[in-house]
């Protein structure tokens, strides 16, 4: 557990802000879930099976951040649906919508 503490401590700037706002959010509506790493990306388990990570824009020095949800997440919504979403920073809309995104995740 304190592998996915460590990973958000480790990161910087909006990858920090968004994996911060990640953990919280999961942790409030399943405190069920375990926070954990993925390939050391800040991520949340069920039984063991990753349910949602962040994987930081800072790793490929990429433009955007990753918020994923794995096959565990309750994301499923006919034949096709989207499994992750591209963040650039934390405003007031971008922590609504991740809340409906992982309330449905982990409901």
């Amino acid at each position: 557990m304190q592998a996915g503490a460590d990973a958000i401590a480790a990161s910087e700037g909006a990858d920090k802000q968004i994996a911060q706002l990640l953990d919280d959010l999961v942790t409030e509506l399943a405190p069920d879930l375990d926070p954990k790493t993925m390939y050391g990306f800040p991520a949340c388990a069920r039984d063991g099976k990753v349910v949602v990570f962040y994987q930081p824009a800072s790793r490929w020095n990429s433009r955007y951040g990753t918020v994923a949800f794995d096959e565990s997440a309750k994301r499923d919504d006919g034949p096709f649906w989207p499994t992750s979403f591209a963040m650039l920073e934390v405003t007031s809309d971008v922590r609504q919508k991740l809340r409906e995104l992982a309330a449905k995740a982990v409901g």
